[in-house]
């Protein structure tokens, strides 16, 4: 088996993740700002409404949000892995882009 440019990987320090050496899963776009994507691969914009994909323990509300959950109008933070956004009886909650789908 030839490898071939589509073979190559590359570490990307910033998400502690490797991509394609193409740049197809690069994170910050061309103008410098910062892709968030959610665990499909969609892209995220404020005030997108997304879902969350699993039962998610909040630390010190002592609730736990279930899977399935709409959570409305999130607001990008600036790290691409995090969002920040509200919920009932929940200040500050961010969550992982990870644990979420965009709806």
């Amino acid at each position: 088996m030839t490898e071939t440019a589509n073979d190559e990987y590359v570490y990307d320090e910033a998400t502690g993740e490797w991509v394609a050496g193409g740049g197809a899963a690069a994170v910050a776009s061309d103008d410098g700002a910062i892709v968030v994507r959610d665990s499909v691969g969609n892209v995220l914009a404020d005030g997108d409404q997304v879902t969350l994909i699993k039962d998610l323990t909040v630390k010190g509300a002592g609730q736990t949000l279930k899977r399935g959950t709409l959570i409305k109008s999130i607001r990008l933070t600036g790290d691409a892995q995090e969002i920040d956004c509200r919920y009932e009886g929940i200040k500050g909650l961010v969550l992982r882009a990870e644990f979420v789908r965009k709806r």
